[in-house]
């Protein structure tokens, strides 16, 4: 594996919409909570990475889980995704030239999926390799995708951003290819371009993926894999999506 490559897990959120007190990272699925799942399939992929896990709400609760032997970052504020990585930025440190972000409810992501991410952006070396999945429809199990920001991409199939769900329109709403919130970025462009992400926007949050349109409007590459498993790409968000998701691969 890429050994200029640091990992940020984003898990300082909460469980409200799961209707636990405890964090999200500690949703339990098949016996494991999610961060566990996600630091399984990070050690699969190489045992000698050592993601920077970002915690916030609870942070004790899953330090006590996970032990003391991980990284950490602490989020004060639940401020939206790029709040959470570059509260991250002190603890990844210099010596990196790849930032690859995960979120926590991201149960089944997979070691292929992660592994395809990091080779093409090594290979290619864009600004921005994103995951997309794509999906049939809104329908049964896939019910949960809907909310998911939606991938618009230009006449010429370059993308010109992502549109989170709360702020599409009915015509982005309609748009299947979504985006399951996993990114390689490359690290100094990271670092130097996360501030200018400002919080104009219903929820009032800065957003990580407002670094896709960043990157578009200084005319960066920016590569994308498909997920092959739809399944992959799931982030139950209450009871009854968890409930599915079990279901799904029990």
């Amino acid at each position: 594996m890429h050994d200029k490559l640091k990992i940020i897990i984003l898990a300082a959120g909460k469980g409200t919409r799961m209707k636990m007190d405890e964090p999200k990272a500690l949703a339990m699925f098949k016996g494991k909570p999610f961060i566990e799942h996600i630091l399984e399939t990070i050690k699969k992929l190489d045992p000698k990475i050592k993601p920077i896990i970002v915690i916030g709400y609870k942070k004790e609760q899953i330090k006590k889980v996970l032990g003391d032997e991980h990284i950490y970052a602490e989020q004060t504020e639940q401020l939206g995704t790029g709040h959470a990585v570059m509260s991250a930025k002190n603890v990844v440190g210099e010596d990196h030239e790849i930032v690859l972000v995960i979120s926590v409810d991201q149960p089944l992501v997979s070691k292929e999926t992660l592994k395809r991410i990091i080779t093409v952006h090594t290979k290619e070396k864009p600004t921005i390799t994103l995951a997309t999945v794509t999906v049939p429809d809104f329908e049964e199990w896939r019910v949960g995708l809907n909310h998911f920001g939606r991938i618009v991409r230009g006449g010429n199939g370059l993308i010109k951003g992502i549109v989170e769900f709360k702020d599409a329109n009915v015509e982005e709403r309609k748009i299947k290819e979504l985006n399951p919130a996993l990114y390689a970025f490359d690290a100094k462009w990271l670092w130097d371009n996360i501030k200018k992400i400002k919080n104009e926007n219903t929820q009032a949050e800065y957003y990580l993926t407002d670094l896709i349109k960043i990157a578009t409007e200084q005319k960066k590459k920016i590569e994308t894999v498909q997920m092959e498993n739809i399944i992959e790409a799931l982030q139950p968000n209450c009871k009854e999506e968890l409930e599915i998701l079990t279901k799904i691969v029990s």
